[in-house]
């Protein structure tokens, strides 16, 4: 059995693409999306087709139509693909617009409902500002599930569960970056700073019974991944999977909700201490902000292309 197949024991798989044929290759059960990802696809001949549609279902609507409609077809694409859900972005833009991340969120829905697909087959993917959780809290109380990304710390990941947000996306692999460059340390499975903190958010969940779900996002090589075994789901980038899928060592479970785990303080819920405790973790604060401006920045470029192809 490879390292895939016994990963599918243990976690949900989810495909962090844009392409359709890795999702055939490789049957996760969801897959996520953002912008980053959706720009490489669109500009591939292939896709081509998604942004015409999108062209023609809007005709004189606005840019920002027609970007909901290229988003969402991506989407729906998907959802031919994999039996489970799919993850669309909120743009980045709004990451610090509490209503206008609802009002985006209700639209995408909208959209997806009108093409006959429930919203419990849908996460709309926000990013882990404070002003991002507060929408996300308000949408699940509609109905509308989320996946909150650019995760990297405890606070945003207990702000998240106070929400009863569906679901988070805490980064490994953005971690581990941030470590490396500071500390020019090659770190293991073993002291790897980004495999830590998904434990750690994992065993505070379970140790508290917060329902929300944990997606470990973002890796860099197989054996995070591994590290990780037993997280509720893992999302994982093409070449990621296609190693895993060539390799038959033994990748046994690491994580389950009886493990032992550290000593656990629950964290105040409010917004003061939420600010505090960002503004003490220079990594987390650092890499949203990175995360954000990079997603931003692609959502432009991406408008760019869509502008092009109305005409505009």
């Amino acid at each position: 059995m490879n390292q895939l197949d016994q990963l599918k024991q243990h976690s949900i798989v989810v495909a962090d693409t844009g392409d359709f044929q890795s999702m055939r290759a490789y049957t996760p059960r969801d897959a996520t999306t953002n912008p980053t990802l959706i720009l490489k696809a669109v500009q591939k001949p292939e896709y081509v087709p998604l942004l015409t549609a999108a062209v023609a279902a809007t005709g004189a609507q606005s840019l920002t139509d027609t970007m909901d409609a290229l988003i969402v077809g991506f989407g729906l694409e998907i959802l031919k693909i994999v039996p489970g859900r799919v993850s669309t972005e909120v743009d980045a833009r709004l990451s610090f617009d509490t209503q206008a991340t609802i009002a985006k969120a209700r639209q995408l829905i909208s959209l997806y409902e009108k093409a006959g697909i429930a919203r419990e087959r849908v996460l709309i993917k926000i990013a882990a500002t404070w002003e991002g959780i507060q929408a996300a809290a308000v949408l699940e109380r509609e109905g509308i599930h989320c996946n909150l990304t650019l995760l990297f710390s405890l606070a945003q990941a207990a702000a998240c569960a106070e929400g009863k947000i569906q679901l988070i996306s805490p980064f490994v692999g953005r971690i581990y970056d941030w470590y490396k460059k500071s500390s020019g340390i090659e770190y293991t499975a073993e002291n790897d700073p980004g495999v830590a903190s998904v434990k750690r958010i994992y065993a505070y969940y379970k140790h508290f019974g917060y329902a929300t779900e944990v997606m470990g996002a973002s890796f860099r090589a197989p054996w995070q991944v591994n590290a990780l075994s037993g997280c509720d789901l893992i999302t994982i980038s093409p070449d990621l999977l296609q190693k895993l899928a060539d390799t038959t060592e033994p990748a046994p479970r690491q994580l389950a909700p009886g493990m032992a785990s550290p000593v656990l303080v629950k964290l105040a819920p409010d917004e003061a201490s939420f600010r505090f405790a960002m503004n003490e973790d220079a990594m987390a604060t650092e890499k949203l902000a990175e995360g954000i401006r990079l997603f931003a920045k692609d959502a432009v470029t991406l408008e760019g292309i869509v502008r092009t192809a109305r005409g505009a």
